[in-house]
């Protein structure tokens, strides 16, 4: 929370309060403990419980004797923000056609502050230790459906969404310097697309090329996520850039006519 939304009185400190609750449970951490969620929201043992407590009489979170897991009601959030975005649904049958051309996972994303989030999906096979769903979160930095949105951005606005980032090596290739980040982001506004390779898990590399709205600014991208022992990068790249583009180009086509 910042200063000016402090002072303003329009922040509901409890509201965000129960939204960190929340956020506590991931695809890492599905099922955790009284103690655990207070530590990962930043709150007391007792305020912590009054807001499980609470979403549990909502029916969000259900517990046993000893932990407390989201219930799938808890998707009726999201879901709000999907049905009322027609990228999901216009993106989806394209990924499913890339997904066939190229038998690969595909993935549609978007920026959300420092990290991108996943709003369409065709898995294809299981090549992450972290299963991604609609809703997964990565950081931008060490993604190529981020990189992709970060060199569509003017460049001060890709820098504050560096200044906003944890830039850490997630693997020993991760591009975690700012000016080599920025290097890398002026690349793939040149090129067009953005290449990860085992950057944010060893053996995962991935492909993305973004996504306009009317106006021409990038809201979204694409990517194919693949096993980088199988391929090389230059053939992989050979293979998936234009189909990529294709499948870009032609979502594009449908985003201008909503």
């Amino acid at each position: 929370m910042s200063d000016t939304e402090a002072a303003s009185g329009e922040f509901v400190q409890s509201l965000a309060r129960g939204l960190s609750v929340i956020r506590a449970f991931d695809a890492e951490h599905p099922e955790l403990t009284l103690s655990e969620v207070a530590r990962r929201a930043g709150l007391t043992r007792a305020a912590a419980r009054r807001f499980l407590m609470t979403l549990e009489t909502l029916g969000y979170v259900r517990s046993d004797a000893r932990a407390f897991t989201l219930t799938p009601r808890i998707l009726e959030l999201g879901f709000s923000y999907l049905s009322a975005s027609t990228l999901p649904e216009i993106a989806q049958p394209h990924l499913e056609r890339l997904s066939r051309d190229v038998d690969e996972s595909v993935s549609a994303g978007v920026l959300d502050e420092a990290d991108i989030v996943y709003v369409a999906r065709v898995p294809t096979r299981r090549i992450m230790s972290v299963r991604i769903t609609i809703g997964t979160r990565f950081p931008a930095y060490a993604t190529s459906i981020g990189r992709a949105l970060l060199a569509g951005l003017p460049d001060a606005e890709a820098e504050a969404v560096l200044d906003a980032s944890d830039l850490r090596p997630l693997t020993d290739r991760t591009i975690a310097d700012r000016a080599e980040l920025l290097a890398e982001l002026a690349r793939v506004r040149e090129q067009g697309w953005a290449v990860v390779d085992g950057e944010l898990e060893p053996g995962l590399r991935s492909i993305a090329v973004p996504l306009h709205g009317r106006d021409g600014t990038v809201i979204a991208a694409i990517n194919v996520s693949s096993s980088s022992t199988r391929e090389s990068t230059e053939h992989q790249i050979e293979r998936y850039v234009p189909a990529l583009l294709r499948t870009g180009a032609a979502i594009d086509a449908e985003l201008r006519l909503v």
